[in-house]
Formats: C-alpha cells, sequence, structure tokens
C-alpha cells in the first residue's frame, strides 16, 4: 500500500518502481529506526525479500554512505522504506522523520524510493522469529532486518500481481 501522496523528490509510486526494473537488478528494503536501520535484499527476480543487515545508526552521512556502498555492491535499482503510520492511518511524528530522511536521503542518493505502509511489520516478523525459536538474543539482533523483509516482500507481492 502506497501512501496516495503526491511524488516529490525521488520518491515513486510501485508502478514507477517496475517500470524502471531490470532484469538483475534488486530492491533493498528499509525500516528506519531511531538507532539502527533494517536492510532488506530482494532477488534479481523481484519475487523473494531476505532479511540482510543492521546498520547501526551514528551520523546522517556515515548512513547514507554505507547505504550506497551497499546498494552499489548488491546491483540495487530503488530503495523500499516502511512509513509507520499510525493503526489508523494517520501520520505522526515517525511518519515526519521518515520523509525529513527520504528527502535529506535524494540530496546524496539518486536512487528511486518507495514509501511502503509498515504496520505491524515488526509483529510479523517478531512472529516468524518467535516460531523459528531463535532466543531473545538472536531476536533482538535480528528484528530489524526481519522488519524491512516483510516489507520488502509486501512490495514484491504488489510487484507481482501487477
Amino acid at each position: 500500500m502506497t501512501t496516495g501522496k503526491k511524488a516529490t523528490g525521488n520518491i515513486i509510486s510501485v508502478e514507477d518502481l517496475k517500470a524502471l526494473h531490470k532484469p538483475g537488478r534488486r530492491l533493498l528494503g528499509l525500516d528506519l529506526g531511531t538507532k539502527t536501520i533494517g536492510l532488506a535484499i530482494s532477488d534479481g527476480l523481484l519475487t523473494v525479500s531476505s532479511a540482510f543487515y543492521t546498520i547501526k545508526r551514528t551520523k546522517f552521512t556515515a548512513d547514507v554512505a554505507e547505504l550506497k556502498k551497499i546498494a552499489e555492491k548488491e546491483g540495487v535499482f530503488g530503495l523500499v522504506l516502511g512509513l509507520p503510520l499510525n493503526m489508523d492511518g494517520s501520520e505522526g511524528s515517525r511518519v515526519q522523520a521518515t520523509r525529513a530522511f527520504v528527502r535529506n536521503l535524494a540530496a546524496h542518493c539518486d536512487l528511486p524510493v518507495l514509501l511502503w505502509d509498515e504496520r505491524l511489520s515488526t509483529v510479523a516478523a517478531e512472529r516468524a522469529m518467535l516460531e523459528a525459536d531463535l532466543s531473545r538474543k538472536k531476536r533482538a539482533e535480528k528484528i530489524d532486518a526481519a522488519a524491512a523483509a516483510v516489507i520488502l516482500q509486501g512490495v514484491l507481492e504488489r510487484l507481482q500481481r501487477l
């Protein structure tokens, strides 16, 4: 589900994202937190999302440099950022922070960005890790990347239906 907001800067629609895909190129999903950024990556066919990495946030420029390095190395053509809407669909301070991140990112990176409703992504990731019987410590280490994988998988499923 997209936000319905008019595209600004490098924010694009899911339809535009599909049109930009070239065989073998991948998407990078991001679950943006205050202390970490969870990353997930798709396969080149845009069918499967996998938890990939967690960036410990430091300074914005360092975080972006690390994102760009990963995107280049992995053949990424676009970013999918989870948009943390409130359960009633309204936008709170976390949505504003995410939009600010995207605006600032546009000055450093020309990759297109799709904002995707991330409601309950962390809950789904936590449930999957509990079913896999991961320890509390392992879950804490992997939850952000797993949530990014849930977000990205939602986009991949939508792309398959287009």
